[in-house]
């Protein structure tokens, strides 16, 4: 198919995108490759160091679909080998523990089938760099590592912070960068896509792609998405996380959470909703905006009535205060009961709806303490609650649990 204008590209690739290095030779990239009707190659480097994705993830890969969908070529690394090193950033706990290839193979299989969710696989290249790497001798590493200085790795900013914190930085560490900007050159990158936490190793591969005679790639970076939490990077050790492959209805909840100051760069990284149009929903009702938002999404890794299912589920269980049809139960040994009662800090902990007897009186004080299909208010720490097989506590709107007495 004809690539489109050059002005329209830019329009399409620079949505939600937060720097662009060189930027000036991006136009100039796009103008030849629609004269020479030849695609441009288009790197994403993953390293399969865990097997879920999570939409933090999808941002470079949604930005690959697009320049897929302008009819350029789209080139996976699976970093099966840089995987093995392990990324020096140091963010990930995972990834101080060296992986065999068997673990980042499995992964990278999982992976793949999510990431086949995000971008058309039928028409990408899949690479995993092992193929080269694994076929190196010592004397053909020596010759890549000479070509890159100390001096330049230090630069890397993860590596500057730990050389001012007077942290170690171990030699192996080093290779990852120089490795990740060996593909560049193996695979002829036009262009390579990822967070702007990489603009290290995107500028040495043009140093390489230079020294190699071979055009030099631009680099396509895409801001952090924040998690859940609205500040730290989405994250699946921290909890903050929304997976691809969850189920619709816990997406939904999730998305239900955010903070409002989030929506408009989760819209925009996140969907293809007009920006006009973000605009529009943005200055509705927070929570309805968060529903267009959710439903967008969900529909996109699951299907469009997941995604209204999802939506009414939650608005009958959560949004109108109803009961959802899946309540936990909690089990209360018989003996502790005192002629049928329990005093109420105690049940509540026994139940597992609180830490501690101290956390269990905060909730009762601040009122947020309730029993029964009706919510009846808790008033007192040491007020007796007959306890009876399936009676309703809560705490609060979202823990809730019906009680089972245990003889």
């Amino acid at each position: 198919m004809p690539f489109p204008d050059v002005e329209e590209q830019l329009a399409i690739i620079g949505r939600g995108i937060e720097k662009i290095v060189p930027e000036e030779e991006l136009a100039a990239k796009l103008k030849h490759s629609r004269e020479t009707d030849t695609p441009l190659r288009i790197k994403y480097g993953i390293d399969p160091t865990a097997a879920d994705v999570h939409l933090g993830h999808t941002v470079p890969l949604r930005k690959m679909r697009q320049f897929q969908d302008l009819g350029h070529q789209a080139v996976i690394i699976i970093g099966n080998y840089t995987a093995m090193v392990g990324d020096p950033s140091g963010r990930d706990e995972a990834r101080k523990k060296r992986l065999t290839e068997e673990e980042v193979e499995a992964n990278a299989q999982y992976y793949l089938s999510q990431v086949g969710k995000v971008i058309d696989l039928d028409r990408a290249e899949v690479h995993r760099n092992g193929d080269w790497f694994g076929k190196m001798t010592f004397a053909d590493m020596l010759s890549l590592c000479g070509k890159v200085t100390v001096a330049q790795l230090l630069k890397r900013d993860d590596f500057d912070k730990r050389m001012k914190a007077e942290s170690a930085i171990y030699l192996h560490e080093c290779l990852y960068p120089v490795m990740q900007a060996w593909d560049s050159v193996v695979i002829k990158s036009d262009v390579e896509l990822g967070g702007t936490e990489q603009l290290y190793s995107f500028m040495l591969a043009r140093d390489l792609q230079r020294d190699a005679d071979l055009p030099q790639q631009i680099g396509v970076m895409s801001p952090i998405l924040v998690g859940t939490d609205g500040t730290r990077r989405m994250g699946k050790s921290l909890g903050n996380y929304i997976g691809i492959s969850e189920e619709p209805y816990e997406m939904m909840k999730k998305f239900m959470q955010l903070p409002d100051e989030v929506m408009r760069a989760y819209f925009e990284l996140l969907t293809d909703v007009p920006l006009e149009e973000i605009e529009t929903i943005l200055g509705g009702h927070p929570k309805e905006a968060k529903v267009t938002l959710a439903k967008s999404v969900i529909a996109e890794y699951h299907d469009a009535a997941a995604a209204d299912e999802a939506s009414s589920r939650w608005q009958r269980e959560i949004g109108e205060g109803t009961l959802p049809s899946d309540i936990p139960e909690a089990t209360i040994p018989g003996g502790e009961m005192t002629d049928g009662t329990i005093p109420a800090a105690r049940l509540l902990t026994l139940a597992g709806l609180v830490k501690s007897s101290s956390e269990a009186r905060r909730s009762i004080q601040q009122g947020g303490a309730k029993r029964g299909e009706e919510k009846t208010k808790i008033t007192a720490h040491d007020e007796p609650i007959e306890v009876t097989d399936g009676l309703l506590l809560w705490v609060g709107k979202k823990r809730f649990c019906r009680l089972k007495i245990e003889n």
